[in-house]
């Protein structure tokens, strides 16, 4: 009975130790495939490790990596709920857990781990992006532009992804598994990627390999079309090193990519240079020439980066030579993931991330740079060129209008898609208000910009101190800009937007006002005291006159003008009638005294009591501020600018 007791035990024991054996080996082979980038045959040995409890939160933590690497965010969510509280979970998967939940729109407990991950990591300037103010910052981005987007009619099952355009027709990545032959790689258990050729805007057109060598039994990808020193067209594109720990070019255990260029030989394209910013520790990708040829725009993952992979640029001198790599900087890159740049004719750089805040994953962005061309701020693109998923792989073509972009959102075809895209830039009204006279500029004019159909008032501000006026209106629509300055009677200019072309982003509308025939308003004129029973110029006159001066000989040098004085009811028309004729003259003397000249005023004149602008006859049935207001100092224009003003008479 113990012999067979004792061979029971022994079996027991040889059987759960061939068992954990085979559960390890379980886990060594996901561990390995993990470690080969092979995430898709590392994903079905820990699911194995899940069902059967071994070492399940090691099965979890990789499972989530391996779902987050395949951009598959909602499969990774129950992963990372299984490990996130457990203490030796390192806090970077906080963040990581905060990204998958905002991913899926739960931004509430993405805000709770991204204030978990923060206490670790004050120092992430992705936190300090994503909490403004402790709370989650939105994506705000300019509702007035809009983007329509529409899958490419084709796109394959697999991936198909960063179009460039050139010469009529597309060149994009793909790795269609009706055209591409050969192994499969590990990461997703896709055929590996070469570039394709198709013609642009032809529905009906099938997708051909690009002629030449460029395409290999490795990745390539990222082709676009610039031209060399000597003014021959080149392609530049992307080619990793790294195939089955093999032809790896010194690298080890690393899928690192690099930049080559090609020329073309007898309608083919052939591989001719290694560009010597590539290198076998660290991965080079992405290119992408700036418009004017001086500039490539790539992403790496070089060391000396601020995250996981960040935009470079390098120069490109007269002869040709790539010059350093010079990081973009930390208003563009991140902690997170920044990669394929590209550059409008603007000089505006276009790029995805993950690092900054966003719709989920990757996002497209857009800089904003300041008069010195230096990049001071970054904007989202909003929905719907962006989504949950990862989105990215931006160009559009010259006209700023038509592009593509590429995604892997839901909906689509194959694992990523390349999509159309129109876009209809925000549409503004701006312009200078300038004087009808002098053609100065007119600051402080009130501009209203009303839809005629609904009569509703669509923005509303004042001219600056040059004149200028900006604001954005909707296309296809009617209004009416009114200008008002109480200096200038009120102007209505009309426009509509119903013709405008999409490539036209500003409307250009001058103004120019008329000014009133009123000195008092144009000077901004206060009362002009005099001492009682006197007629010298007190100070406080003095610099009301000054005005007038300023006026005369600098706004309107061309202005004529009378001079008269008036006086209240009270006392005799002798004593009245001197008193403002002597107040008239010493009103008239200091201003030719002070610059006016002598024939700009015809003629200066006291009128006494006789022009009464009240009423009442005197103290006892006038009130002071009746008296006060007939005794005044009237300033006449007959002429602003080569225009005689008929309605004033000459006393």
């Amino acid at each position: 009975m113990k012999t067979i007791q004792k061979t029971l035990i022994l079996f027991t024991a040889i059987l759960f130790g061939q068992l954990m054996v085979a559960q390890y080996g379980v886990q060594k082979r996901g561990d390995y495939y993990f470690g080969q980038f092979a995430y898709t045959k590392a994903i079905a040995e820990y699911e194995k490790m899940i069902t059967k409890d071994f070492n399940p939160a090691h099965a979890h933590q990789r499972l989530a990596e391996c779902y987050l690497l395949i951009r598959d965010f909602k499969k990774a969510l129950p992963h990372f709920e299984a490990i996130i509280n457990n203490t030796s979970v390192s806090t970077d998967y906080y963040f990581k857990y905060a990204m998958a939940l905002y991913s899926d729109d739960q931004h509430k407990a993405a805000e709770k781990w991204l204030k978990r991950y923060e206490k670790n990591n004050k120092n992430d300037s992705r936190v300090k992006r994503f909490l403004k103010d402790g709370n989650l910052a939105s994506v705000v981005f300019n509702s007035r532009q809009r983007y329509d987007i529409t899958p490419a009619t084709f796109n394959s099952s697999e991936s198909d992804f960063g179009v460039f355009s050139e010469g009529g027709h597309l060149y994009f990545s793909s790795s269609r598994k009706d055209q591409v032959t050969g192994s499969t790689y590990s990461w997703n258990e896709e055929p590996w990627l070469d570039i394709f050729t198709i013609k642009e805007g032809e529905p009906n057109a099938v997708p051909k390999k690009i002629k030449g060598n460029i395409n290999t039994k490795f990745h390539e990808s990222s082709a676009i079309f610039t031209t060399d020193y000597k003014k021959d067209t080149v392609i530049y594109f992307t080619r990793n090193n790294y195939y089955n720990q093999k032809e790896a070019y010194g690298a080890q255990r690393e899928i690192n990519l690099k930049i080559f260029s090609a020329i073309e030989i007898d309608g083919e394209w052939l591989v001719n240079r290694n560009l010597r910013i590539n290198s076998d520790q660290y991965s080079t990708g992405h290119p992408f020439v700036s418009p004017d040829g001086k500039r490539l725009y790539y992403t790496s993952d070089r060391s000396e980066g601020l995250g996981g992979t960040d935009i470079y640029y390098s120069e490109i001198h007269e002869r040709g030579r790539i010059g350093p790599a010079i990081n973009a900087g930390p208003v563009v890159n991140t902690e997170g993931n920044e990669m394929f740049p590209y550059v409008n004719k603007e000089g505006k750089l276009f790029f995805s991330s993950d690092g900054h805040v966003g719709f989920g994953q990757l996002d497209i962005y857009s800089t904003v740079a300041d008069t010195d061309n230096k990049i001071i701020d970054v904007i989202n693109l909003g929905t719907p060129i962006n989504s949950a998923s990862d989105d990215f792989g931006y160009f559009a073509h010259e006209n700023g209008i038509n592009g593509y972009i590429s995604s892997n959102r839901e909906g689509g075809l194959g694992s990523d898609d390349i999509y159309e895209f129109q876009f209809t830039p925000s549409l503004s009204v701006d312009g200078y208000v300038t004087d009808g006279v002098n053609n100065k500029p007119l600051d402080s004019v009130q501009i209203t910009i009303v839809d005629q159909k609904t009569q509703t008032k669509i923005g509303e501000m004042m001219t600056d101190s040059k004149g200028y006026y900006k604001m954005f209106v909707n296309r296809k629509g009617n209004y009416r800009i009114d200008a008002v300055r109480r200096t200038h009677p009120h102007k209505s200019i009309y426009i509509d937007t119903y013709t405008t072309s999409l490539t036209t982003k500003v409307m250009r509308q001058d103004i120019v006002l008329e000014p009133v025939l009123d000195l008092k308003l144009l000077a901004n004129l206060n009362k002009i005291y005099f001492d009682y029973n006197k007629s010298e110029i007190r100070l406080d006159a003095a610099l009301e006159l000054d005005k007038v001066v300023k006026l005369m000989t600098e706004t309107y040098p061309q202005m004529i003008i009378k001079l008269e004085a008036h006086t209240d009811p009270v006392g005799s028309h002798k004593y009245n009638d001197d008193l403002s004729e002597r107040r008239a003259k010493s009103t008239y003397e200091y201003l030719i005294m002070n610059g006016v000249p002598k024939h700009h005023i015809i003629s200066y004149k006291g009128f006494g009591k006789r022009i009464l602008i009240i009423n009442c006859k005197g103290k006892n049935d006038c009130t002071p501020e009746e008296l006060e207001l007939s005794r005044r100092t009237e300033f006449p224009i007959i002429q602003i600018k080569g225009t005689i003003n008929l309605l004033v008479k000459s006393k």
